[in-house]
């Protein structure tokens, strides 16, 4: 398969669509981080960077989510910058969300009816409990594996 631009630089992306493309890469399988001489898809640095993302915001959204917010934010004249620093971070109070935004009281941002939005659209930030679940249950897949491989 050949990869193909389709337009180069297209500007930022979100966390969610980094985590989005580290997925197609291969970047979740377990499997494929194991050392071996057969070139990867997935660099090192790219399990890190899926590693840490799995741990924000952008492992509980949605294309559909990010794309609904994005909409419903221009009501509130955000800049670009804005709404992905927001989709990003997932803001859930005022001190979170002023620095995110440049001059909130001379553009007159209705602050508070952002973070209603944050609250209605964007999930929750993913808990310390659903990562151990997910990492038992890695932990039994790969010994199933290792079963599977020994036997």
């Amino acid at each position: 398969m050949k990869n193909i631009i389709v337009k180069a630089n297209a500007g930022a992306l979100t966390n969610f669509e980094v985590l989005d493309l580290l997925n197609s890469r291969g970047a979740s399988k377990a499997a494929t981080r194991v050392i071996s001489p057969v070139p990867r898809s997935v660099s090192t640095s790219e399990y890190k960077v899926y590693d840490y993302l799995m741990e924000t915001a952008a492992s509980t959204q949605t294309r559909e989510i990010v794309t609904k917010f994005s909409g419903k934010c221009k009501d509130f004249k955000l800049a670009k910058a804005e709404i992905l620093n927001i989709i990003n971070l997932r803001p859930s109070s005022d001190v979170e969300l002023m620095p995110i935004i440049e001059k909130p009281d001379e553009r007159e941002i209705n602050i508070d009816g952002i973070l209603e939005l944050v609250q209605e659209l964007l999930p929750s930030l993913p808990t310390l409990e659903a990562h151990k679940e997910n990492e038992q249950e890695e932990e039994t897949e790969n010994a199933e594996q290792e079963e599977t491989e020994n036997a």
